[in-house]
């Protein structure tokens, strides 16, 4: 009896963060897409209002500035694309993930090509996965 309880509860652990992984996958797949589409009022709805959005060179946007990026067409994002990613819990409510990105981003006509490592950290707020915090950082060419 205890084993199949044990097993049981371990069965219900193993789906419940199964589906917090997927969830949280859907909606890193989810930025990039609107990244790529330049879809400020998705980008919006995948972020926290406090968001805190650091880029390799060491610039650091909130919400409303990095949704200007995309509203205001300031970049084009070509490419982005994801390897090697790791998603890891805190709680319930709390993920942190981490990727390489091979990107293309053109800028005031110039096409440069970008290689970077990204920690994430998405909460859940109101059953959402909003992406809170954001920091890249330069990978050897």
């Amino acid at each position: 009896m205890k084993t199949t309880l044990t097993l049981l509860l371990f069965f219900c652990i193993s789906v419940g963060i199964a589906q917090s992984e997927k969830e949280v996958e859907t909606a890193v797949q989810n930025l990039r897409t609107a990244m790529l589409a330049e879809d400020a009022t998705a980008l919006k709805s995948l972020t926290s209002e406090n968001l805190s959005y650091g880029h390799s060179a060491g610039k650091i946007e909130n919400q409303d500035e990095f949704l200007s990026v995309f509203s205001e067409g300031k970049t084009d994002y070509k490419i982005w694309d994801i390897t090697e990613q790791e998603i890891k819990f805190h709680g319930k409510k709390l993920a942190m993930v981490r990727h390489k990105v091979s990107a293309e981003i053109a800028s005031n006509g110039t096409t440069n090509p970008l290689k970077i490592g990204l920690l994430m950290v998405w909460v859940k707020e109101k059953g959402d996965w909003k992406l809170l915090a954001r920091q890249a950082f330069r990978l050897p060419v």
